[in-house]
């Protein structure tokens, strides 16, 4: 899985990475100053990186914790998100960490404490307040959970901070940690699903549906609470009955009041990166769908993007109540778009 460990030399004595050096000891290791030495350089070829990945421990600087885009809030006050890692094991073409980065490796913060330290004051700072924290954003929260020990150190901080909530956002079924742990009230392990027929094609070395499906039931029986998250919805001519039958399969089995929300979001991707991406993947016939630009983000036609909100929304309506669906759309207005073809 990697290839190799590149270590800044500042942190090659914390106690985590000493641990993790410890679990690949047969992996070559090389010591660097700065992790941007190795990371996001000109000219690196991605898709070669996609297959054979190194992990580079290093120390975040700089602001750790930071506002979430919109598409990402729900109804706390505030609504913040931390990368603890940057890049994703999964391989989902509609991905924007394809266009925000040049490089496949993964960067993993090992200043665990720092980024403490950072969502401790700013919960005291807004005492009165509910903020949220996703730690999802640049990375798949629960898939190397094993290796990163993220939940073994902030699900304990998250126990001394009942004001804030912490989102777990993954398609992994990584849950060891959160199943050896007393249930947390105020964390919410949230799960992405695309139709079977769709993930097959787009949504490369993620865990099947099946297998999702069946880490929700556990979690919910040990106590969890849990999210949906239907985000970026695909289109293709099928995607009515694709959609019904995923509904329908992910409802049936898992217990709603255990919901804690549902998220429903089209699929959209800043213009620069859909460009990227598109150069990455010119046969991907995703990049190939009916698109537009509209305020400066690529996706699906106005009237197209409606009509498959619509749908989906009243789908999911048939299983939970409206005040647990939380909507991601771009803005309603054609001003100013155009086609995007390609080339």
């Amino acid at each position: 899985m990697i290839s190799r460990i590149y270590i800044e030399e500042e942190i090659r004595g914390h106690p985590l990475t000493q641990r993790i050096l410890k679990r690949f000891p047969n992996t070559d290791k090389v010591i660097c100053r700065r992790y941007s030495e190795i990371f996001n350089k000109k000219s690196q070829n991605f898709r070669l990186q996609k297959r054979y990945p190194a992990l580079i421990l290093a120390r975040k600087y700089g602001k750790l914790v930071l506002p979430a885009p919109d598409s990402y809030g729900m109804e706390a006050d505030d609504n913040y998100y931390f990368s603890h890692m940057l890049n994703c094991i999964y391989d989902c073409r509609y991905c924007f960490l394809q266009g925000m980065f040049r490089s496949a490796h993964y960067v993993l913060f090992v200043n665990y404490e720092d980024f403490a330290e950072s969502i401790t004051t700013l919960v005291k700072q807004q005492p009165e307040n509910t903020l949220q924290f996703f730690s999802g954003y640049d990375c798949d929260s629960l898939a190397i959970d094993p290796v990163t020990e993220f939940c073994d150190f902030f699900l304990p901080l998250f126990r001394e901070l009942p004001q804030a909530v912490l989102e777990l956002r993954t398609k992994s079924t990584q849950i060891r940690s959160l199943l050896n742990s007393e249930p947390l009230d105020n964390c919410i392990v949230a799960f992405s699903f695309s139709p079977t027929r769709i993930a097959n094609v787009l949504e490369h070395r993620t865990p099947a549906i099946t297998k999702r499906i069946e880490a929700i039931i556990k979690l919910q029986e040990r106590g969890w609470l849990t999210g949906l998250r239907f985000d970026p919805v695909i289109y293709d001519s099928q995607y009515q009955s694709s959609y019904s039958k995923m509904f329908r399969q992910v409802f049936s089995r898992i217990d709603t009041d255990r919901l804690h929300s549902v998220s429903l979001g089209s699929f959209r991707l800043p213009r620069d990166y859909f460009h990227i991406m598109q150069g990455l993947y010119p046969e991907e016939p995703l990049f190939a769908s009916p698109l537009e630009e509209r305020n400066g983000t690529v996706g699906y036609p106005q009237a197209l993007e409606e009509e498959i909100f619509s749908f989906c929304r009243d789908e999911i309506l048939q299983f939970i109540p409206p005040s647990i669906l939380f909507p991601a759309l771009r803005p309603a207005t054609s001003a100013g778009s155009q086609v995007v073809r390609d080339n």
